[in-house]
């Protein structure tokens, strides 16, 4: 009987352990899609969500995330990988190596100028600039190329000490932030 009894437990076991793992890595996704939403609170007066904009070429570019930042306009592309990535400027590729596997992407920053070109084309009097964002997990060992950022780089290169003084810049975007609003709806 205690036979019988151990042997059903084991895939209740099985079962809550799975459960529990799910759930764990679930909050550490969580934690840092959270640590993201409050950094780009931070450094952005006020943010844009999934934005399609003309490409120039009759088509459509997609922006995750565009900021309304006292330097201007800032297209954020967020890169969720694990690992030590190898990529530069002028590489076509870049090969992520982590615990368990091996991969390799396209270089991202010819499509970010892609998206910076296109909101430049909306707005043309505004300062607009682009970052990859790698969330924590992700090590450059070689070197970050130029238009990839952490977290961290994000909150130094545009946050704003003095929220008042910056607002001032933020209000002269703010015609031109209206036009981009109003490609969005």
């Amino acid at each position: 009987m205690d036979v019988l009894t151990d042997s059903a437990l084991l895939p209740w076991a099985l079962g809550t352990l799975a459960l529990l793992l799910v759930w764990l890595l679930y909050r550490f996704e969580l934690g840092r899609r959270s640590r993201l939403d409050q950094v780009l609170n931070t450094i952005g007066f006020d943010r844009i969500h999934n934005l399609v904009l003309p490409n120039g070429d009759d088509g459509e570019i997609l922006i995750d995330q565009l900021l309304l930042t006292s330097a201007g306009l800032l297209i954020v592309e967020v890169k969720n990988v694990q690992g030590n990535v190898f990529g530069s400027d002028k590489m076509e590729d870049w090969t992520v190596i982590g615990e368990e596997r091996r991969y390799t992407f396209s270089n991202p920053q010819p499509g970010l100028y892609d998206r910076i070109a296109a909101v430049r084309q909306v707005v043309r009097q505004v300062p607009v600039t682009g970052r990859i964002v790698f969330l924590d997990g992700a090590e450059f060992t070689k070197g970050k190329p130029g238009l990839v950022a952490t977290l961290d780089d994000l909150v130094e290169e545009f946050g704003e000490a003095n929220k008042k003084a910056a607002a001032v810049n933020v209000d002269a975007f703010t015609p031109h932030w209206d036009l981009i609003k109003k490609r969005a709806e």
